[in-house]
Parts: structure tokens; C-alpha cells; sequence
């Protein structure tokens, strides 16, 4: 037997002991004051004080003991109970506005139960495993401290429109993010992301097309309650859209993220940021947010000057917004003081799900930057490039049929551009990526959920899903030095159909077929077939 378990009986047996030893002296004190009543007609009284006080030296002897072993017991007796909640995304969701209560109950150290104060071996309690708050695999040595994780694997085949579409294999580990969550107090919680993209290996001094080791999220909530909140500055996630904020691989069907947030909404779309959210009522939450605004301009971090300004005229650079990526690369910089630009975005989301219909769930967002034009912007001639405002719109909804497997999910989104002709895509002599006045898109899904019965130990679904999607990302309207010829390349449709097989919530196995169409002379030659692995916990 290990020195854990019989210093545990041992405890237990010294227990029993002061118990047996205080339960003799109550009976003796009661014994005592009944005989004091009697003696003290026969002048008897003084011997009853004296046992009286010899009594109590004890009692508190007693007292002192037993305090000395649940002082030795806490110290070698692991608190099973002592956990905090795992960390499955409640709290670090931007539309997450729990209660302080509730954050509360989730943090505290539960009470001992009254098992471990029996006479007998206190082996500690096997936790069950959605309650292991470090990477749901041990306890966390740290009450308050999660650590979660999410990430995908992807590989497959698919067209390469640079070979002339030509199918090539390939194999990606896409991203591996840890998810550490502290609460400093029950009100006071620290989240970040902490992602790893295409296996960690950066090729590129710019991370926002190769692999890299980055912070993902990084901020502190202010729980005051549930109807207004605050997230102090940090990096977080624009509320626009619903995969911006649960890009998690088990939150969509598809390997690929829906294509709406391949672009036009730039996903995973962080930004320097605060913010203040919390709940209107039943079913209806806001978010309202002030950042950094984005930027055009999508070179690296080496052709920005000193003076933090895009390249001197006569050298070129590539452009943040164009018709061909949409706002992919126009994301700012979140660190080193690398910001091109003084001007701050604004922007704000409503989530619904209506207790009257059940299953729906939605959401409207917006966002507007009054300027995304960098210092020193410039056309390939040398002239300086005005202002131009960004403006975005989107709607979207998910409903599952109550009783039924079958769900549904629509979503659409608009951006505008106050000045196009300021936008550094139509002034690069490059007349491929043009802009125009405004890009949109639209999509819709149906899937169905079929539960497969318990597959080792676990209760296995599938999720066959098809979904279609359309995209303009170079509208008429073109202004500036390069000529009015849209390619056509802008504007896609997608067909993507497959299946999902989750043999856990929080695991998922995906397989997906997408066809793409555009208007270019050649077509998009972008098909692929791809599977994927994906975890969230």
C-alpha cells in the first residue's frame, strides 16, 4: 500500500479516536453536573469545578489535535473536486455574456464531500472527462486555469490554376490552437488564442498567407452583468458573421471554412480592438466594438518605411483590397506599432434565437472604417491616392427543425467603398484585380443529421450537407488609372457537397467535393476533393 493511502487510513483511524474520546467526555460533563446536583446538598460542589475545569483544558486539547490532522490531511489528500469548468468555448466567444453568477459557478472550488471524512481509504474521485480543464486530459494544477484546444488536418487533391488546372495532391496540418482561459476572480476572466498555421513553418515575413506561430486572441473580460460587459484592448475577432467568431472545424461541415469568409469576410478576421457586450433580453445579445481599421495594403512587412508609409512612388506594392481576394490581405498589423493609417473602425452585432421558434438562431453585423487608404498611398505613377471608406453589412441564420435531423443555414454579405478610384488595385497598372464600387455574396445550405448508433463507446453522427454559394467581388463602376476590364474572375459560383461524421462532438471526420465556376476565359480550374480531421474540446 503507497504512503498516500495509509497516511489516509491512518488520518481516518485518529479521527475515529477523537470522536470515541469526545463522545466519553460529553457523557462524563453530563454525568458530572447530574452528580454536582446531588452533591452539592452534601457541601460537595468545589470537587465538581475542579473536574469541570479538567474537562475543558481537555475538550480544548482535543480541538487542537483535530485541527492539527485535517491541517496534515488537506496537505497529503488531493482535492479531486477542485476543478475548474473545462473550457469549451462558453467564455471565450465574443457573444458569450454568462452571468457573473454563472461565470462564478464555474470557477469556484466545489465542497468536500462527506465520504472523505469516513473511517476508510479517501481514494480520490475519477473525474469524468468533460471536467479535465487542461486539454480535457488532466486537472488543472491552478484553480481558475483552462486549457483547451482546437485544430484541423486537411488533405486531398484539387486544381492548381497556375498549372492550367492541373490536379495535384497535397497535405496540410492547417492550424493546431491552444486556448488558454484564467479566471483572476469570478468576474475578471484572461482568454487567448495561441495558433500554430500550416505546421508552424513560416516561409514568408508576412503571416498572413504562411505558416506561423501567432497570438490569435488575446484579451481580459470585465463581467459586471449581464446586460453590459466589457473586454479591455486587446486582439480580438471583428463581430461580423457567425464562423468569423466559431471557426472551430466542428462548427461547419465543410474541410474548408464556407467561402464567404475565404475573402470577403477575412477570417479569422482579428484586429487590435475593445469592446462592450451583454444581453438586451431572452434570446437577443449585442456586441459593439472599436478597433484598428483595416488596411490597403497587402505587401510585407519589409516594404513598409520608417516612417510607417507604404513604399516611395516608383516602387510598387501589392494591393489589400482587390477583386480577386476581396479583403483578405487587408488586415492590420497587430504588432510593433506597424499601423499604416490613425483611423478607427466601429463595428456592432445583434445575435437572436427567439424562445418562439425554436431551433433558429441568427445574427445581423456591421462594420465601417472611415479610411483604409495607408500613409503615403500611390499609384504606379507617382500620384498620391486619396481616402476611401469601407462599409459592411451582414445577415445570416442557422435553424434546425425541432424533432428532425434537417438544417438549414443562409447567410449574405455586402461590402461598399466610399472612393474606388482611391483603392490601390485600380491604380497598380494591373487591370485583373479591379474594384468597383462595391463586392457581395450569398449562400445557402441544407444538411441533414443522421445518428449513426454507439461506435466504440461513443454515440457516432453523420452530416451529409450540400451548399451553394455565389460571390461579385468586381462590380461595374470601376474608377481610377487602370483600365474598366473585369476579368470575370471575381465572380464565382460554388458547389460544395460532402459529408461530416462526428464520432464526438467534439471530433469530427469530413470529406468534401467542391466545384467552382467564374467568368474568366479559361474558367476557375480551382475543383477539388478533400478530407479533413478536426477537433475542438
Amino acid at each position: 500500500m503507497s504512503s498516500h493511502h495509509c497516511t489516509g487510513l491512518g488520518a481516518s483511524k485518529f479521527e475515529f479516536g477523537f470522536k470515541s474520546v469526545r463522545a466519553a467526555l460529553l457523557a462524563a460533563t453530563a454525568l458530572s453536573i447530574c452528580t454536582g446536583s446531588n452533591a452539592a446538598f452534601a457541601g460537595e460542589s468545589s470537587t465538581d469545578e475542579v473536574l469541570l475545569k479538567k474537562l475543558d483544558k481537555m475538550e480544548r486539547r482535543i480541538q487542537a489535535l483535530e485541527a492539527e490532522l485535517k491541517e496534515k490531511e488537506s496537505h497529503s489528500q488531493p482535492d479531486a473536486s477542485a476543478k475548474p469548468s473545462s473550457r469549451t468555448g462558453p467564455i471565450r466567444n465574443a457573444n458569450a455574456t454568462a452571468s457573473s453568477s454563472e461565470v462564478k459557478a464555474a470557477t469556484e472550488t466545489p465542497a468536500k464531500t462527506e465520504a472523505s471524512a469516513k473511517p476508510m481509504l479517501n481514494l480520490p474521485p475519477l473525474p469524468a472527462a468533460g471536467d479535465k480543464p487542461i486539454l480535457g486530459l488532466a486537472d488543472s494544477p491552478v484553480p481558475g486555469l483552462s486549457i483547451g484546444a482546437y485544430g484541423e488536418v486537411k488533405f486531398g487533391s484539387m486544381q492548381n490554376p497556375a498549372a492550367n488546372g492541373q490536379w495535384q495532391n497535397g497535405f496540410d496540418a492547417a492550424r493546431f490552437v491552444l486556448l488558454p482561459t484564467y479566471a483572476i476572480t469570478p468576474n475578471i476572466i484572461l482568454n487567448a488564442e495561441i495558433e500554430f498555421e500550416h505546421a508552424g513553418s513560416g516561409f514568408d515575413n508576412d503571416d498572413k498567407l504562411h505558416g506561423t506561430a501567432e497570438i490569435e486572441q488575446l484579451w481580459v473580460d470585465f463581467k459586471i452583468m449581464d446586460q453590459f460587459n466589457w473586454r479591455a484592448p486587446g486582439i480580438d475577432l471583428v463581430p461580423i458573421g457567425y464562423i468569423n467568431q466559431h471557426h472551430e472545424p466542428t462548427q461547419f461541415y465543410s474541410v474548408n471554412r464556407p467561402e464567404l469568409y475565404n475573402g470577403l469576410i477575412p477570417s479569422t478576421w482579428k484586429v487590435p480592438a475593445s469592446s462592450v457586450y451583454g444581453t438586451i433580453t431572452d434570446g437577443l445579445k449585442y456586441q459593439v466594438m472599436v478597433s484598428t481599421s483595416n488596411e490597403d495594403f497587402g505587401d510585407s512587412f519589409d516594404n513598409r518605411t520608417e516612417a510607417k508609409t507604404v513604399p516611395l512612388p516608383g516602387t510598387p506594392y501589392i494591393a489589400g483590397i482587390d477583386g480577386l481576394d476581396a479583403l483578405g490581405n487587408s488586415r492590420p498589423p497587430l504588432g510593433g506599432f506597424q499601423q499604416l493609417n490613425n483611423d478607427v473602425a466601429v463595428s456592432g452585432r445583434l445575435d437572436y434565437a427567439p424562445a418562439f421558434a425554436p431551433g433558429l438562431a441568427g445574427s445581423v453585423s456591421g462594420y465601417f472604417s472611415p479610411n483604409t487608404t495607408p500613409r503615403g498611398a500611390h499609384d504606379d505613377f507617382g500620384n498620391f491616392l486619396g481616402r476611401s471608406s469601407l462599409a459592411m453589412f451582414d445577415a445570416e441564420f442557422r435553424y434546425r427543425v425541432p424533432d428532425t435531423g434537417l438544417e438549414l443555414r443562409g447567410e449574405y454579405v455586402r461590402a461598399e467603398f466610399g472612393h474606388p478610384e482611391n483603392l490601390r488595385a485600380n491604380n497598380d497598372s494591373d487591370p485583373t484585380n479591379n474594384v468597383g464600387k462595391d463586392m457581395y455574396g450569398y449562400s445557402g445550405e441544407i444538411a441533414y443529421h443522421v445518428p449513426l448508433g454507439t461506435i466504440l463507446n461513443s454515440e457516432w453522427e453523420a452530416v451529409p450537407f450540400y451548399r451553394y454559394t455565389y460571390q461579385n467581388l468586381q462590380t461595374g463602376g470601376f474608377a481610377g488609372t487602370d483600365a474598366n476590364l473585369p476579368t470575370g474572375a471575381g465572380q464565382r459560383q460554388f458547389h460544395t457537397a460532402g459529408f461530416a461524421i462526428f464520432p464526438s462532438p467534439k471530433l469530427v471526420l469530413k470529406a468534401t467535393y467542391q466545384h467552382v465556376i467564374d467568368k474568366s476565359l479559361v474558367g476557375a480550374m480551382s475543383d477539388s476533393f478533400l478530407g479533413g480531421v478536426g477537433f475542438f474540446f
